[in-house]
């Protein structure tokens, strides 16, 4: 069977692609993008994912989850409150049978970011409860975990989380071969191609643990250019040079990893 790339952490919903979609999309798929994972940042997304399924329904598979952090861009953010899930709680269980993962979920503990401890546990209560709410429904994570790897890591194992992706996977190789060991996977944007900071670390996660994401419209190779689904294929090639192994092959296994952590995905 032949795999096309599978985007496993983007924001097509974002309003950065309203006014060109079709477009992009078009370039999504001559680029050979068979799927994205449309994650949510809050529930005022929830709805646009699922239009948006409905309008690509080969393509879109929707993703469900509330962002560690809140309320827009820089220095409005915040951390995400236990509150914030009584709006999205019903819709995981209305939609279920769409849903192929939750996400975007995570810890965040950036010290700007959640400069208190009751921010973290904030966090932590939210990150846990969605947790549950996947194991629940028998779905996937897809997992944001900035400064706080190991500790996003540990607390997905003591939960009995066993399928989740660690997106832009930026922790130390000893957090991520905790992570390998408990039958995570991890992937990487196009940002990575920027430097060679993450070098050491997709050498030591193997070929078998790795997915490819854009996390567009963020996380492209030109931080001030709009990322795409379609550059994709930047972060394939990528891997591929530091791992010494074709462009072919990463595409190839990182699908064939992406079907197997993500079932519900159409082939």
């Amino acid at each position: 069977m032949e795999y096309g790339f599978v985007d496993c952490h983007c924001h097509i919903s974002a309003r950065e692609f309203e006014e060109d979609l079709d477009d992009v999309i078009q370039r999504t798929t001559e680029a050979g993008v068979k799927t994205l994972l449309a994650v949510t940042e809050g529930v005022g997304e929830f709805d646009r994912v699922l239009q948006l399924q409905e309008r690509y329904p080969r393509l879109v598979a929707p993703c469900f989850g509330l962002h560690p952090l809140q309320g827009g861009e820089g220095p409005e953010q915040c951390s995400v409150k236990p509150q914030d899930l009584e709006a999205a709680l019903p819709q995981f269980y209305k939609h279920r049978e769409r849903l192929v993962a939750i996400g975007e979920v995570g810890l965040d503990f950036t010290p700007w970011c959640a400069p208190t401890q009751q921010d973290r546990d904030d966090q932590m209560c939210v990150f846990i409860k969605q947790l549950h709410v996947a194991k629940e429904l028998q779905l996937p994570v897809n997992v944001h975990s900035r400064s706080a790897a190991k500790v996003t890591i540990q607390t997905m194992r003591e939960h009995g989380i066993s399928r989740a992706l660690l997106h832009n996977f930026a922790g130390k190789p000893s957090a991520a071969l905790e992570g390998v060991k408990a039958g995570y996977l991890f992937s990487f944007p196009p940002a990575v191609c920027r430097n060679q900071q993450r070098d050491k670390l997709i050498k030591q996660i193997p070929l078998e643990h790795i997915c490819l994401e854009t996390d567009s419209p963020a996380l492209g190779l030109d931080k001030h250019v709009r990322n795409e689904p379609r550059d994709v294929a930047l972060c394939c090639r990528y891997i591929a040079d530091v791992k010494d192994v074709s462009p072919q092959t990463v595409r190839l296994v990182s699908a064939q990893n992406a079907h197997r952590l993500f079932p519900k995905l159409k082939r």
